[in-house]
């Protein structure tokens, strides 16, 4: 727990520094809005000392107060515009930031984590930090600059002024330190019961079906309220606490307005103080706290922040960047596959999922995969699709260490059908032409007829333009997987990793299913994974997984 919360804080130091100097155009612009403020005071101070003095009002006065708030305006409009700027070029950099490393990481490094809280944490958590650069760093820089700048001026025009206001302005941080101990607590809490809340919401919508046949609609209905309920009352603490911080601001400021006044306008020999002055230094006083009041406000935006940062800080590491070995012309002439004592565990209490295994595929043939649950044969696709690395040993692609090969390489020698393959939401033309975006239509047509997509999309309300996915067409898993089939075809990778492809399928489904693999792999190196005793159809070698070893066995074929 010490170790995250300290990796959260190095983790928002960081974002910090580098949203300083995105804030700087905000910061200029903020200092000359209160050097416009303090003219515009002086104006001000003239003007009243004219008026009670019975001089008239001195146009010059006059004109210049009007100019400097014509000014203050447009600074002001400048500087919230920058701010706004650099907040959104900040979640722009860490949203990218974020997905960059989910997707590199892979489903391997994201087990156990539930996809209602990555979405927290990608979409709202990151949303929760533009407070922290589109104003909390602005106006913490602004916080100590202005008020300086300010007491400066009258340290030129009344010291003691000058030290009373200082005082004054030295007890907000004290008040706001205070209170920013609970508002962190209840931000972390407050984040903490969106993610409970989203992550009961989404899974209760994937299994609707399952609540009603059970009768437990009103059961999760009332057990959502709850939870709604929860994060409401942690919102209210949230807010809560940061009207307490605006009320010690609102006391200093009164504080040092009433000393003020009553030093310079007060009764006796030693409270005299120039009617201008007195008035100058009056009129400052906002503008004193003004910067102040704006820090107070963004104070919470980084007790959000510090709530907010700790899963960001948690996600997996970028991949190194590393210089790409050239790869050679495997289209023409296919992939061979090795291991060379591979090991690779995943939880230490249960042993290695490898442990020294080796084989070569050689190109154009086929390998399968073959042993109980647990045996391995998932880690070795994983280990080929990129999403883990071995702790020891070699994998190697036609000679080239797999781990020397950037992502973008991987992928292009790559093709693969899981047991599920996931639609989305869309036509079957755009969930096919997913595999490879820039490929014509005639392309896609040409991939539905190889896998057979052609002859069930043909009885769909508008063939390959059907719409699929979420809110779209069911189709059934035998239809399904032929789409993740067309894929393959269209993607044309000359290593073909097929994962339990027939996996939940009823005998004539799987056998449809089966045909169209076998004209996919023809050309292809394959790698099969599966219990069914249809992976005879496929013939090459067969490779028994027991316990992380692998024994070869004669061929299936």
């Amino acid at each position: 727990m010490q170790t995250g919360k300290r990796a959260a804080r190095l983790w928002l130091r960081q974002q910090t520094r580098l949203g300083q100097r995105a804030a700087r155009p905000a910061v200029l612009l903020g200092i000359a809005g209160v050097a416009a403020a303090v003219a515009q005071a002086w104006c001000a101070a003239g003007v009243l000392e004219a008026a009670i003095g019975g001089q008239g009002s001195p146009a010059a006065l006059l004109a210049g107060f009007a100019v400097l708030a014509l000014l203050r305006a447009g600074l002001s409009v400048l500087a919230e515009q920058a701010a706004f700027r650099a907040g959104a070029a900040a979640r722009r950099r860490l949203r990218t930031d974020a997905l960059h490393r989910l997707l590199a990481a892979g489903p391997a490094m994201l087990r156990g984590q539930h996809s209602g809280e990555l979405t927290t944490t990608v979409v709202d958590r990151i949303e929760a930090l533009d407070g922290l650069f589109a104003r909390y760093i602005p106006a913490a820089l602004l916080a100590v600059i202005g008020p300086a700048l300010i007491v400066a001026v009258l340290l030129t025009v009344d010291s003691t002024a000058a030290l009373i206001l200082a005082g004054c302005g030295m007890l907000v941080p004290v008040a706001m330190a205070l209170s920013g101990l609970g508002a962190a607590a209840a931000s972390r809490g407050q984040f903490a019961a969106l993610a409970r809340l989203q992550a009961r919401f989404l899974d209760r919508v994937r299994g609707i079906a399952t609540i009603v046949m059970l009768g437990r609609a009103a059961d999760e209905t009332a057990a959502l309220g709850r939870a709604a309920e929860e994060l409401r009352r942690r919102t209210m603490r949230v807010l809560r606490v940061a009207f307490l911080s605006s009320a010690a601001l609102d006391l200093a400021a009164a504080l040092a307005l009433i000393v003020l006044a009553l030093r310079a306008f007060g009764h006796g020999d030693g409270a005299a103080v120039a009617p201008g002055t007195a008035l100058f230094e009056v009129l400052l006083v906002p503008e004193f706290f003004a910067p102040l009041r704006v820090f107070a406000a963004a104070y919470q935006d980084r007790m959000q922040a510090i709530g907010a940062s700790a899963p960001l800080a948690e996600l997996p590491p970028a991949p190194p960047e590393v210089e790409p070995l050239p790869v050679r012309n495997v289209a023409a002439r296919g992939v061979t596959v090795a291991f060379e004592d591979v090991r690779f565990t995943w939880d230490a209490a249960r042993g290695p999922a490898l442990n020294g295994l080796s084989f070569k595929v050689p190109a154009g043939e086929t390998l399968v995969l073959a042993g109980p649950s647990g045996a391995g044969k998932s880690t070795v696709m994983e280990i080929l699709l990129g999403f883990v690395r071995p702790e020891s040993g070699q994998v190697t692609l036609n000679g080239a260490d797999i781990a020397t090969l950037v992502p973008q390489a991987l992928s292009k020698l790559t093709a693969w059908i899981g047991q599920r393959p996931v639609l989305f939401a869309g036509s079957i033309r755009d969930n096919i032409r997913f595999a490879r975006p820039e490929a014509s239509d005639n392309e896609v047509e040409d991939a539905a007829r190889f896998a057979r997509v052609d002859a069930f999309a043909a009885m769909l309300p508008l063939g390959l333009d059907t719409q699929v996915g979420e809110g779209g067409y069911g189709l059934s898993g035998g239809q399904v997987q032929r789409v993740a089939i067309a894929r393959a075809f269209l993607k044309n990778a000359p290593l073909l990793l097929l994962d339990e492809p027939t996996a939940h399928l009823d005998p004539a489904t799987e056998a449809e299913v089966l045909e169209s693999l076998k004209r996919l792999t023809i050309g292809r190196t394959v790698i099969l994974a599966s219990h069914s005793a249809a992976a005879h159809a496929f013939g090459g070698r067969r490779l028994d997984l027991r316990d992380g070893a692998g024994v070869l066995a004669r061929g299936v074929a």
